[in-house]
Protein backbone atom coordinates (compact mmCIF):
# COMPACT_ATOMS: atom_id res chain seq x y z
CA UNK A 1 0.00 0.00 0.00
CA UNK A 2 1.86 3.04 -1.45
CA UNK A 3 1.56 6.19 0.14
CA UNK A 4 -0.59 7.69 2.45
CA UNK A 5 -4.29 6.34 2.23
CA UNK A 6 -6.95 9.09 0.96
CA UNK A 7 -9.50 8.10 3.28
CA UNK A 8 -8.92 7.13 6.45
CA UNK A 9 -11.66 6.38 9.50
CA UNK A 10 -10.72 6.77 12.64
CA UNK A 11 -12.53 4.72 15.35
CA UNK A 12 -13.09 5.85 18.61
CA UNK A 13 -10.93 8.93 17.69
CA UNK A 14 -9.97 10.30 21.29
CA UNK A 15 -6.06 12.14 21.83
CA UNK A 16 -4.78 9.75 20.03
CA UNK A 17 -6.91 9.61 16.95
CA UNK A 18 -6.64 13.28 16.67
CA UNK A 19 -2.91 13.56 16.83
CA UNK A 20 -3.13 10.62 13.87
CA UNK A 21 -5.43 12.81 12.35
CA UNK A 22 -3.88 15.75 12.42
CA UNK A 23 -1.10 14.49 10.94
CA UNK A 24 -3.03 12.80 8.01
CA UNK A 25 -4.96 15.97 7.08
CA UNK A 26 -1.35 17.32 6.99
CA UNK A 27 -0.70 15.06 4.12
CA UNK A 28 -3.74 15.76 2.15
CA UNK A 29 -5.86 12.61 3.61
CA UNK A 30 -9.58 12.90 4.07
CA UNK A 31 -10.49 12.25 7.78
CA UNK A 32 -13.19 10.51 9.36
CA UNK A 33 -13.99 10.28 12.82
CA UNK A 34 -16.13 8.22 14.69
CA UNK A 35 -16.80 9.08 18.02
CA UNK A 36 -19.89 8.81 20.72
CA UNK A 37 -19.55 12.72 21.71
CA UNK A 38 -18.30 14.45 18.66
CA UNK A 39 -17.82 18.30 20.35
CA UNK A 40 -14.40 18.13 20.64
CA UNK A 41 -13.20 16.86 17.19
CA UNK A 42 -11.10 19.32 15.08
CA UNK A 43 -13.25 20.43 12.02
CA UNK A 44 -10.97 19.36 9.69
CA UNK A 45 -12.54 16.11 10.23
CA UNK A 46 -15.47 14.63 9.15
CA UNK A 47 -17.41 13.77 12.25
CA UNK A 48 -19.64 10.74 12.34
CA UNK A 49 -21.71 10.53 15.88
CA UNK A 50 -22.31 6.69 16.43
CA UNK A 51 -22.28 5.14 19.82
CA UNK A 52 -20.60 0.65 18.50
CA UNK A 53 -22.84 -0.46 21.87
CA UNK A 54 -25.33 -0.31 19.56
CA UNK A 55 -25.61 -1.61 16.13
CA UNK A 56 -25.08 1.54 13.88
CA UNK A 57 -28.36 3.16 12.06
CA UNK A 58 -26.53 4.38 9.20
CA UNK A 59 -24.16 2.71 7.28
CA UNK A 60 -20.33 4.43 7.38
CA UNK A 61 -18.29 5.91 4.59
CA UNK A 62 -15.99 3.48 1.76
CA UNK A 63 -12.40 4.10 3.13
CA UNK A 64 -8.66 3.31 2.06
CA UNK A 65 -7.79 3.06 5.68
CA UNK A 66 -9.14 2.55 9.24
CA UNK A 67 -7.17 3.02 12.56
CA UNK A 68 -9.25 1.75 15.90
CA UNK A 69 -8.55 2.82 18.98
CA UNK A 70 -11.23 2.03 21.64
CA UNK A 71 -10.69 1.62 24.97
CA UNK A 72 -11.74 -1.67 26.81
CA UNK A 73 -14.86 -0.75 29.23
CA UNK A 74 -16.21 2.15 27.88
CA UNK A 75 -18.52 0.67 25.02
CA UNK A 76 -21.01 -0.41 27.41
CA UNK A 77 -22.05 1.43 30.59
CA UNK A 78 -23.08 -2.47 32.60
CA UNK A 79 -18.84 -2.82 31.97
CA UNK A 80 -19.77 -6.44 30.43
CA UNK A 81 -16.86 -7.76 29.47
CA UNK A 82 -18.29 -8.96 25.80
CA UNK A 83 -19.22 -5.62 24.87
CA UNK A 84 -15.73 -4.80 23.31
CA UNK A 85 -16.02 -7.52 21.20
CA UNK A 86 -19.73 -6.59 20.24
CA UNK A 87 -18.21 -2.83 19.59
CA UNK A 88 -16.54 -4.37 16.62
CA UNK A 89 -18.71 -6.35 15.07
CA UNK A 90 -21.24 -3.86 15.07
CA UNK A 91 -18.43 -1.67 13.06
CA UNK A 92 -17.83 -4.19 10.91
CA UNK A 93 -21.51 -4.70 10.22
CA UNK A 94 -22.02 -0.47 9.41
CA UNK A 95 -18.87 -1.02 6.40
CA UNK A 96 -19.81 -0.63 3.05
CA UNK A 97 -16.49 -3.46 2.65
CA UNK A 98 -13.18 -3.94 4.74
CA UNK A 99 -10.83 -1.24 4.09
CA UNK A 100 -7.63 -1.82 2.48
CA UNK A 101 -5.18 -1.35 5.56
CA UNK A 102 -6.89 -1.60 9.34
CA UNK A 103 -4.62 -0.73 12.40
CA UNK A 104 -6.01 -2.05 15.49
CA UNK A 105 -4.24 -0.23 18.72
CA UNK A 106 -4.42 -2.73 21.63
CA UNK A 107 -1.95 -2.56 24.37
CA UNK A 108 1.17 -4.45 26.07
CA UNK A 109 -0.98 -4.65 29.12
CA UNK A 110 -1.45 -8.37 27.48
CA UNK A 111 1.53 -9.40 28.69
CA UNK A 112 0.81 -8.19 32.64
CA UNK A 113 0.98 -12.40 33.14
CA UNK A 114 4.33 -12.75 32.29
CA UNK A 115 7.52 -11.90 34.70
CA UNK A 116 9.62 -13.12 32.74
CA UNK A 117 13.35 -11.11 32.89
CA UNK A 118 14.43 -11.13 29.21
CA UNK A 119 12.91 -8.69 26.77
CA UNK A 120 9.58 -9.70 24.77
CA UNK A 121 9.24 -9.21 21.36
CA UNK A 122 5.94 -10.05 19.06
CA UNK A 123 6.77 -13.09 18.63
CA UNK A 124 6.13 -13.89 22.38
CA UNK A 125 2.77 -15.41 23.82
CA UNK A 126 0.36 -12.41 25.66
CA UNK A 127 -0.75 -13.83 29.07
CA UNK A 128 -3.13 -11.71 30.45
CA UNK A 129 -4.59 -12.24 33.97
CA UNK A 130 -7.19 -9.43 34.51
CA UNK A 131 -10.21 -9.18 33.06
CA UNK A 132 -9.19 -5.71 30.94
CA UNK A 133 -6.27 -7.79 29.79
CA UNK A 134 -8.13 -10.55 28.40
CA UNK A 135 -10.83 -8.06 27.04
CA UNK A 136 -7.31 -6.66 25.07
CA UNK A 137 -6.78 -10.04 23.88
CA UNK A 138 -10.58 -10.98 22.74
CA UNK A 139 -10.20 -7.28 20.37
CA UNK A 140 -7.20 -8.22 19.00
CA UNK A 141 -8.43 -11.26 17.65
CA UNK A 142 -11.68 -10.73 16.53
CA UNK A 143 -10.20 -7.33 15.12
CA UNK A 144 -8.12 -10.14 12.92
CA UNK A 145 -11.07 -12.35 12.45
CA UNK A 146 -13.19 -9.23 10.69
CA UNK A 147 -10.91 -6.91 9.41
CA UNK A 148 -7.49 -8.77 9.06
CA UNK A 149 -5.96 -6.19 11.36
CA UNK A 150 -2.46 -5.22 11.85
CA UNK A 151 -2.00 -4.72 15.82
CA UNK A 152 -0.08 -2.16 17.49
CA UNK A 153 0.49 -2.62 21.05
CA UNK A 154 1.79 0.66 22.70
CA UNK A 155 3.52 0.42 26.41
CA UNK A 156 2.76 3.51 29.07
CA UNK A 157 1.69 6.93 27.02
CA UNK A 158 3.15 9.45 27.68
CA UNK A 159 3.77 13.36 26.70
CA UNK A 160 2.39 16.70 26.81
CA UNK A 161 -1.21 16.36 28.10
CA UNK A 162 -0.07 12.76 29.37
CA UNK A 163 1.91 13.71 32.57
CA UNK A 164 0.62 11.18 35.04
CA UNK A 165 3.93 10.25 36.54
CA UNK A 166 5.26 13.69 36.84
CA UNK A 167 2.70 14.87 38.37
CA UNK A 168 2.90 11.11 40.97
CA UNK A 169 6.38 13.16 41.69
CA UNK A 170 5.61 15.94 42.09
CA UNK A 171 2.56 15.01 44.76
CA UNK A 172 4.91 12.71 46.40
CA UNK A 173 2.67 9.75 45.97
CA UNK A 174 4.45 6.80 46.99
CA UNK A 175 5.97 4.11 43.87
CA UNK A 176 6.60 0.54 43.56
CA UNK A 177 10.31 1.06 42.49
CA UNK A 178 10.94 -2.67 41.52
CA UNK A 179 8.85 -2.71 38.95
CA UNK A 180 9.93 -3.51 35.17
CA UNK A 181 8.63 -0.92 32.93
CA UNK A 182 8.38 0.20 29.12
CA UNK A 183 6.77 3.47 27.69
CA UNK A 184 6.84 5.24 24.53
CA UNK A 185 6.15 9.16 23.93
CA UNK A 186 2.93 10.13 22.30
CA UNK A 187 4.77 11.47 19.22
CA UNK A 188 6.49 8.52 18.11
CA UNK A 189 3.28 6.67 18.41
CA UNK A 190 1.64 9.04 15.98
CA UNK A 191 4.62 8.20 13.72
CA UNK A 192 4.55 4.82 14.36
CA UNK A 193 0.83 4.48 13.46
CA UNK A 194 0.97 6.39 10.54
CA UNK A 195 3.80 4.43 9.06
CA UNK A 196 1.67 1.40 9.56
CA UNK A 197 -1.10 2.67 7.61
CA UNK A 198 1.50 3.66 4.85
CA UNK A 199 4.15 1.14 4.31
CA UNK A 200 3.59 -1.48 1.67
CA UNK A 201 4.12 -4.43 3.90
CA UNK A 202 3.86 -3.58 7.65
CA UNK A 203 4.25 -6.04 10.73
CA UNK A 204 1.41 -7.95 11.65
CA UNK A 205 2.04 -7.07 15.31
CA UNK A 206 4.16 -4.02 16.59
CA UNK A 207 5.46 -3.43 20.18
CA UNK A 208 4.96 0.58 20.24
CA UNK A 209 7.74 0.82 23.27
CA UNK A 210 11.03 3.02 23.19
CA UNK A 211 14.72 2.08 24.00
CA UNK A 212 15.16 2.14 27.52
CA UNK A 213 12.77 0.12 29.38
CA UNK A 214 13.86 0.89 33.07
CA UNK A 215 12.46 -0.01 36.59
CA UNK A 216 10.11 2.31 37.86
CA UNK A 217 12.14 3.60 40.85
CA UNK A 218 14.77 5.27 37.97
CA UNK A 219 12.63 6.83 35.93
CA UNK A 220 10.87 8.51 38.77
CA UNK A 221 14.60 9.57 40.21
CA UNK A 222 15.11 11.33 36.46
CA UNK A 223 12.08 13.18 36.69
CA UNK A 224 12.57 14.17 40.30
CA UNK A 225 15.96 15.44 39.76
CA UNK A 226 15.36 17.74 37.06
CA UNK A 227 11.88 18.66 38.57
CA UNK A 228 14.31 19.37 41.78
CA UNK A 229 11.75 17.98 44.24
CA UNK A 230 12.44 14.86 46.86
CA UNK A 231 12.35 11.42 45.25
CA UNK A 232 9.06 10.05 45.92
CA UNK A 233 8.50 6.67 48.68
CA UNK A 234 8.96 3.19 48.03
CA UNK A 235 5.64 1.44 48.39
CA UNK A 236 6.11 -1.18 50.48
CA UNK A 237 6.36 -3.99 50.36
CA UNK A 238 8.72 -3.82 47.32
CA UNK A 239 8.24 -6.01 44.59
CA UNK A 240 9.23 -6.89 41.71
CA UNK A 241 6.42 -7.10 38.41
CA UNK A 242 5.98 -5.95 35.10
CA UNK A 243 7.66 -7.12 31.83
CA UNK A 244 10.56 -5.73 29.66
CA UNK A 245 9.75 -5.35 26.03
CA UNK A 246 11.72 -5.07 22.53
CA UNK A 247 11.60 -1.88 20.53
CA UNK A 248 13.60 -3.43 18.15
CA UNK A 249 10.85 -4.13 15.64
CA UNK A 250 9.59 0.00 16.01
CA UNK A 251 13.19 1.07 15.46
CA UNK A 252 13.29 -0.51 12.53
CA UNK A 253 10.33 0.66 10.85
CA UNK A 254 10.44 4.16 12.40
CA UNK A 255 14.47 4.14 11.77
CA UNK A 256 14.98 6.41 14.57
CA UNK A 257 12.99 7.19 17.74
CA UNK A 258 12.01 11.40 18.48
CA UNK A 259 12.43 10.53 22.11
CA UNK A 260 14.33 7.05 21.96
CA UNK A 261 14.61 7.15 25.97
CA UNK A 262 12.16 8.10 28.77
CA UNK A 263 15.34 10.41 30.00
CA UNK A 264 15.19 12.96 26.52
CA UNK A 265 10.99 12.14 26.76
CA UNK A 266 10.27 13.47 30.02
CA UNK A 267 12.72 16.58 29.85
CA UNK A 268 11.27 17.63 27.11
CA UNK A 269 8.00 17.52 28.85
CA UNK A 270 9.48 19.03 32.01
CA UNK A 271 10.69 22.24 30.13
CA UNK A 272 8.31 23.31 28.83
CA UNK A 273 6.55 26.74 30.93
CA UNK A 274 3.33 24.62 32.77
CA UNK A 275 6.27 22.51 34.90
CA UNK A 276 8.60 25.23 35.59
CA UNK A 277 9.61 26.24 38.96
Amino acid sequence: MSGTPRRTLLVGCGKLGTRLGLRLVECGDQVFALRRNIGQLPSSFAAIEIDLALPAQTPLPDVDAMVITLTPGTQDPSGSPDAYVTALDHLAAALPRVPNRVVYVSSTRVFEGRTDERALTEDDDPKATTDRGRMLLAGEARARELFNAHIVRPAGIYGPGREFLIWTVRAGAPVQYARRTNRIHETDLVRALKRMLTDDAPPSILHAVDQSPAPLGEVVAHIAERLNVDLPPRLQPEVESGTILSGARLLNLLGSLSYPTYRSGYDDVIVRPNHRG
